[in-house]
């Protein structure tokens, strides 16, 4: 929000120009589903304009949810080399909620073009905030990574908002400071508060670890080069976005306007009386497709069926076509996204590492990865375990291949003498290089799964 920029900037840190968040403020709109500059409109009807709205199949929210469940779904694996370390770290994120709210703030990120992940101690306990786009605020990057940040949330206090903004910025020894600030915000104008009783307005972790991490889609910021900020990994395909719905609600419109109508004349409908005295034909409201018509002189007095001829099949195929491009521009190839009996459905065949999906995934999950490992050494830290250890991060492919042909196929290259048989157990097994190795002695003979 242009507030907190125009305060940081007064602070003098260098900010993300404002325009990035009207962007991100887009970005959110097709998430929530409904565009105001698009899916309402003003129509013609003849005699006056009326309003109208667009219906929607509501991609933008369902490519990042797939996208967050492809990348960090129930099955990924987070390893870390020291028992210690990996049991106290695992309790940590399980105390925070880590494996439903990491996947909602990746949904968010691919959506959004950003989320966060930020570690700090409250009292004894390592608490962990997920931040989405908005709320974040680059203010030092290098090559693309983002060095000093700060991050706020919003809340309501009785009629007035409150504003909380966490800097976490480095100190001349590369040590970082968190400064903590709590401020009324009314519009664009900030006013500073008394911390909480037990907050700090600054702490100095002495530790050149930072306690943030921002994930972000695999996707060069083709909006701003400069900019450190992802974009929405459907940045570049708003017009297949607005292709859909427009299809999509013309496809609505016709079952509703080609509905059957049986014209009915007058002088045989069923007759009322009103309170001043003139008569009118009365029928069942949900009778709606009966319609009463003046008698005309010489024309014969009969009931007549009008059937419409429905186009569903031009819609469906013209929709499908809308998704398979939707679906090429978002990274997922041209086959992911099917329309069927009225609803979107998503493929379920098996991918092959050669496939757009498959290469997009791999990708995506680079980032994904180097965030997780940071989210490790942050916990670690505030946890005084130190440093010195290996975290791995297994993900799970096996939502797009079939994992046990590719279990198979590397059992085979174990035999082969292609793959180690180290490798193999690093793969499989979810551990470490250093703990599979030793699993794998040289007198193991030819045992792939080193258990005897």
């Amino acid at each position: 929000m242009r507030a907190v920029t125009q305060y940081l900037k007064s602070r003098g840190f260098g900010c993300v120009d404002d325009s990035w968040y009207s962007l991100i403020h887009l970005w959110q709109s097709w998430y929530q589903g409904k565009v105001p500059a698009f899916h309402c409109y003003r129509q013609y009807n003849g005699r006056r304009k009326v309003t109208r709205t667009r219906k929607t199949l509501g991609m933008a929210k369902t490519i990042p949810e797939d996208w967050a469940n492809l990348a960090l779904n129930e099955k990924v694996d987070i390893v870390v080399s020291e028992a210690t370390v990996n049991e106290r770290v695992h309790q940590v994120l399980e105390d925070n909620n880590f494996r439903v709210r990491a996947n909602q703030l990746l949904e968010l990120a691919f959506a959004l073009g950003a989320g966060a992940f930020v570690e700090y101690l409250d009292r004894d306990r390592v608490r962990i905030d997920y931040v989405r786009a908005g709320l974040i605020y680059p203010l030092v990057w290098d090559n693309g990574e983002v060095l000093d940040c700060a991050f706020a949330s919003e809340r309501a206090a009785g009629k007035e908002k409150q504003l909380t903004l966490t800097i976490h910025r480095r100190d001349e020894h590369g040590f970082y400071l968190l400064e903590n600030h709590l401020f009324r915000r009314q519009g664009n104008v900030l006013t500073e508060l008394d911390l909480p009783e037990g907050v700090k307005p600054e702490v100095n972790t002495g530790s050149a670890v930072p306690l943030f991490q921002l994930i972000r889609p695999n996707i060069v910021n083709n909006v701003d080069l400069n900019c450190p900020m992802g974009i929405s990994v459907f940045a570049n395909a708003i017009d297949q976005l607005e292709g859909v719905d427009l299809v999509y609600d013309s496809y609505q419109n016709e079952f509703r306007l080609g509905r059957k109508r049986i014209t009915v004349p007058v002088t045989m409908a069923r007759i009322a009386m009103e309170e001043d005295g003139s008569a009118v034909p009365v029928f069942d409201d949900n009778d709606t497709e009966f319609y009463a018509v003046p008698s005309m002189e010489g024309a014969e007095n009969k009931i007549v069926e009008h059937n419409m001829e429905l186009r569903h099949e031009a819609h469906e195929a013209a929709i499908k076509s809308g998704l398979a491009l939707l679906s090429y521009k978002c990274g997922m190839g041209d086959d992911r996204y099917s329309f069927d009996q009225g609803r979107v459905k998503t493929a379920k065949e098996v991918v092959s590492d050669k496939s757009d999906l498959f290469q997009s995934l791999k990708k995506h999950e680079l980032l994904l990865e180097r965030a997780l490992v940071g989210l490790v050494d942050a916990v670690a830290s505030l946890l005084g375990l130190g440093t010195g250890f290996e975290t791995v991060v297994n993900f799970d492919d096996s939502i797009i291949e079939d994992a046990d042909s590719t279990r198979q196929r590397d059992l085979q290259e174990v035999r082969d003498g292609i793959m180690q048989k180290w490798e193999f157990r690093k793969k499989w097994y979810g551990e470490n290089e250093r703990t599979a190795k030793a699993m794998c002695p040289p007198d193991q003979g030819r045992d792939p799964y080193g258990l005897v």
